[in-house]
C-alpha cells in the first residue's frame, strides 16, 4: 500500500489497515518526502521514486508482492511494474490519471484557476479546503473545522511523538515534486504492463474524470478490470472504503 501524493499513510489509510491486515501481510512505506523518508538526490521523477521503493522492499526480503496505490502514486506504482514484473504480481490502481494528455491537463488546470503547488502542498486553511472540494464528492467537512485546527494540520511537524506529518514537512521538496507532475509531458509511449490490474475509481472524480478509467482499461485490455465507485470522488478510499476494501479482498483471485 503506497499512500498518496503530500500526505501520508498514517490518515489517508486509516479506514482501510484494520481491515486488510486480517487477509494480507502489509508493507507502508512512505514515499520520499513524507514521514521520514527522505532523499539528498535532486531527482523528482515517478521513475525515481520507483526505484527507491523497489530497492528499499529488496532490503527488506520482499520479493514478491502486489501493489494498491491511488493518484499520484500510480504513475509510481505502473513504473515499478513496468520495470520488475518478475517481481510486480499484480496490481491496483485507483484514480490514477496515466493517460491524461496534457491538452486535458491544461483545460483542468485553467478551470481551476490555481497553481496546483497552492493545492497539493497548501499553506492556508483555504487552500486545503479546496484540495479536499476537489477530492470528495460529498460535503467538505472541513468547511466546519475552525481555521486554527487546519493550520496545525498544515505545520505541525510532531504532534504526541507522531513522526512528521503533513505539508510543512519537506515542504520544498513536495513543491519539486508537484512541479515536476504539472511539467512533465504526458506520455504517449506507455507499454501495456502484463501484470492483472484492478482499477478502482470514484464515479463523480474531479482530477482526473472518469473517462480516463476506460481508457486504462482499453490499454491494458484483457489483463485488467474496472470497478466504478458510486457516491464517491477522487479519494474514493476516504468516502466509500469498505466498498474499496471488499475489492481488494478480491486481488488474490483471478480476474
Amino acid at each position: 500500500m503506497v499512500h498518496g501524493y503530500g500526505g501520508n499513510p498514517l490518515w489517508q489509510f486509516i479506514y482501510q489497515v484494520g481491515p486488510l491486515l486480517r487477509r494480507f501481510n502489509l508493507f507502508i512505506p512512505d514515499l520520499l518526502f513524507s514521514g521520514r523518508s527522505y532523499s539528498k538526490s535532486p531527482l523528482r521523477s515517478d521513475l525515481f521514486q520507483a526505484k527507491c521503493l523497489l530497492n528499499g522492499l529488496g532490503k527488506l526480503g520482499v520479493d514478491r508482492f502486489s501493489l494498491y496505490a491511488s493518484s499520484y502514486v500510480g504513475f509510481v506504482e505502473y513504473r515499478m511494474a513496468e520495470m520488475r514484473p518478475d517481481v510486480v504480481e499484480r496490481m491496483v490502481i485507483m484514480s490514477s490519471g496515466l493517460l491524461y494528455s496534457d491538452e486535458q491537463r491544461a483545460a483542468q488546470l485553467k478551470e481551476i484557476g490555481r497553481h496546483p503547488t497552492e493545492i497539493l502542498v497548501p499553506k492556508k486553511p483555504n487552500d486545503l479546503r479546496l484540495l479536499v472540494k476537489l477530492s470528495m464528492c460529498k460535503e467538505n467537512a472541513l468547511n466546519w473545522v475552525p481555521d486554527f485546527f487546519i493550520r496545525q494540520f498544515i505545520t505541525v511537524s510532531s504532534m504526541l511523538h507522531i513522526p512528521p506529518l503533513m505539508y510543512d514537512h519537506c515542504r520544498k521538496e513536495k513543491v519539486e515534486l508537484a512541479n515536476y507532475l504539472v511539467e512533465k509531458k504526458a506520455d504517449t509511449n506507455l507499454p501495456a504492463i502484463p501484470q492483472e490490474t484492478l482499477i478502482i475509481w470514484g464515479e463523480h472524480d474531479k482530477v482526473f474524470p472518469l473517462e480516463l478509467a476506460f481508457k486504462l482499461q482499453r490499454h491494458l485490455v484483457s489483463s485488467s478490470r474496472l470497478e466504478i465507485i458510486k457516491n464517491a470522488g477522487h479519494a474514493a478510499n476516504m468516502e466509500s472504503p469498505d466498498e474499496i476494501n471488499n475489492l481488494l479482498f478480491q486481488v488474490d483471485h483471478p480476474f
